[in-house]
């Protein structure tokens, strides 16, 4: 794996949103369970997984098809972020 400073920042920014969610989780427990675009109940904790989830798969299939900057990837990966917290 190619540790490049875009790499380094996709896992900094795994574990400061995992350590966020935890603070959030230990001031504000539960987090309501609502349903939104795909139809089925989810948490503030599910729309964080499908999110970090889809922003790897979205990253490596940057590497793979893409010949622009990673960094745009990773930008693409804020608002995938930010639709799924809004929307799912």
């Amino acid at each position: 794996m190619a540790w490049t400073q875009p790499t380094a920042v996709f896992f900094l920014i795994v574990a400061g949103l995992l350590t966020l969610m935890t603070l959030w989780e230990f001031i504000s427990p539960g987090g309501a369970p609502r349903i939104g675009l795909l139809r089925f109940e989810t948490t503030r904790g599910d729309r964080l997984f499908v999110s970090l989830l889809g922003s790897a798969f979205i990253c490596l299939g940057w590497l793979a098809f893409a010949t622009v900057s990673l960094w745009i990837g990773l930008g693409v990966c804020l608002v995938y972020a930010l639709l799924v917290f809004l929307f799912v």
